[in-house]
């Protein structure tokens, strides 16, 4: 049995795949989807959705967005969702850098939004990496 996973994100379809397992970062904690899952509707925190295939162990850096799983499917729409060969380490190594910098001095008017920049910042460079 298989699942099969589709990612979108408001500027296209980033993944359309049949797979054996995935996991995505939900709002209480990381989602493991199994075949034969049962019904779920969910919010997803920016963080690392991974999968398994024939092809092997993947995975992408996701932004927020939601979650469906029905009938052997997962539906993921996310703000954004990155393969490991498209992004750029500095570029993400630097946004990391300055979130890090300004949490030293946050308000908490802004605090949620730093904390999202370096969250989003540390799965772009562990998806890269290869976690």
């Amino acid at each position: 049995m298989s699942l099969k996973l589709i990612v979108v994100t408001p500027e296209k379809k980033v993944v359309d795949t049949e797979v054996d397992y995935a996991e995505l970062p939900g709002q209480l904690g990381y989602l493991g989807i199994l075949p034969g899952h049962a019904p779920l509707i969910s919010l997803l925190t920016t963080g690392i959705l991974s999968y398994r295939n024939a092809g092997g162990e993947k995975s992408l850096a996701i932004s927020s967005g939601f979650v469906e799983v029905a009938n052997d499917a997962v539906s993921v729409l996310a703000d954004l969702a990155e393969e490991p060969i498209r992004i750029d380490v500095a570029a993400a190594e630097k946004d990391r850098a300055r979130a890090e910098e300004e949490l030293k001095t946050a308000s908490r008017e802004t605090l949620d939004e730093i904390r999202g920049r370096l969250e989003l910042a540390q799965a772009r460079l562990a998806v890269a990496r290869g976690k």
